[in-house]
């Protein structure tokens, strides 16, 4: 570790570091993935890419965040636990961007690295709810529930990794989001965790925005994942009750929603829940009529609404609660009055045609 005091100082440059690490890495992950042939093809319905783009680009991200991480972070027992498990996160999903793994192992490796990480300390161990004591310990729930958690975030990140800067932004968001919550209530080595996340994620956009020379693949969208859900067990939810589950359900209410109902509707037409289709939230917006770009530049505001709701919510008065009720208000107000709008605008074209 670098600094030891001087916190906003450490933030600062964790978060620096990490992009420059992640910007500078990229053109060899691109190298790499074209040497390996680990190439995205195009070809699939689910798929809008018309032409074959290299899928390595996690391993900058992956570069970026480990290299900020062991600078600036102090190596506490959990947060090692983590960096474990994302190491197997990264190396599992470096693997099927080359070799296509099938399901059940991936799940797998996800469950080790949840264990892992669970055997560390960063677990669930209780739950809040209303009145005097607002804490409830779940006991022998706790690894389940832990599981749960780790996996669900692991592959709703993974899951809405369709477009062009839409998983690397939507990270980005709720990185910052939780950074800034974690900063509020002192949780100072899991601010500098996520500044580190952040900029990584950050560094890797120029690369990957619409048209994007570069997807991160698995190797990222599920260490994006996987290390959200775990920054969100190092502490700062255990200790503040308001915080247990809204401000990372917030931070992160994105992509859960879009896994949550991509799970559903599999399992009422009978499929296997983690077959891959085209209905998620950006594939509706595609077939709104939304341009790839401007459908990121929705689903990033939308989110990042949902991110300073939770920031919001973590600070304290009823004034800056009353505003979050607003964000969140306008998050849902902006993403149905566009659904509606693009629904019209596509049943008049057709009533023309």
């Amino acid at each position: 570790m670098l600094f030891t005091e001087a916190l906003p100082l450490r933030i600062l440059c964790a978060l620096v570091v990490a992009a420059l690490c992640a910007w500078g890495v990229t053109p060899s992950a691109e190298s790499l993935a074209l040497r390996l042939h680990a190439l995205d093809l195009p070809g699939e319905r689910r798929r809008v890419h018309s032409r074959a783009v290299p899928r390595l680009g996690g391993l900058a991200i992956f570069t970026g965040f480990f290299a900020s991480a062991l600078c600036f972070c102090a190596p506490g027992p959990a947060l090692a636990g983590v960096l474990r498990g994302a190491v197997l996160i990264a190396l599992m999903g470096a693997a099927d961007d080359c070799f296509s793994l099938r399901s059940p192992l991936k799940l797998a490796v996800q469950l080790v690295a949840a264990l892992t990480a669970f055997r560390a300390g960063a677990r669930i161990s209780s739950l809040t709810v209303p009145g005097p004591s607002r804490f409830v310990p779940v006991g022998e729930l706790s690894l389940p529930l832990t599981v749960l958690w780790m996996c669900a975030c692991t592959n709703a990140m993974n899951l809405i990794d369709g477009l062009d800067g839409l998983a690397a932004g939507v990270a980005a968001i709720g990185a910052l989001c939780m950074l800034l919550v974690a900063a509020a209530v002192s949780e100072g080595e899991i601010a500098v965790l996520l500044a580190a996340l952040a900029g990584a994620c950050l560094g890797f956009l120029p690369y990957n925005r619409s048209p994007a020379r570069i997807f991160m693949g698995d190797t990222g969208s599920q260490l994006l994942g996987y290390l959200l859900g775990a920054a969100s067990m190092l502490g700062m939810f255990k200790s503040h009750a308001l915080l247990t589950f809204f401000v990372p359900l917030l931070a992160l209410g994105l992509p859960l929603l879009d896994t949550a109902f991509a799970f559903t509707r599999r399992a009422l037409r009978g499929q296997n829940p983690l077959h891959a289709d085209r209905g998620h939230i950006h594939h509706r917006l595609l077939d709104m009529g939304l341009s790839p770009r401007n459908a990121v530049r929705l689903l990033c505001s939308v989110s990042a609404a949902l991110g300073l709701a939770a920031v919001m919510l973590a600070s304290q008065g009823s004034a800056a609660r009353a505003l979050a009720a607003l964000l969140m208000s306008f998050a849902g107000a902006a993403a149905l009055s566009l659904i509606r709008a693009r629904a019209l605008a596509k049943a008049r074209a057709s009533r023309r045609g």
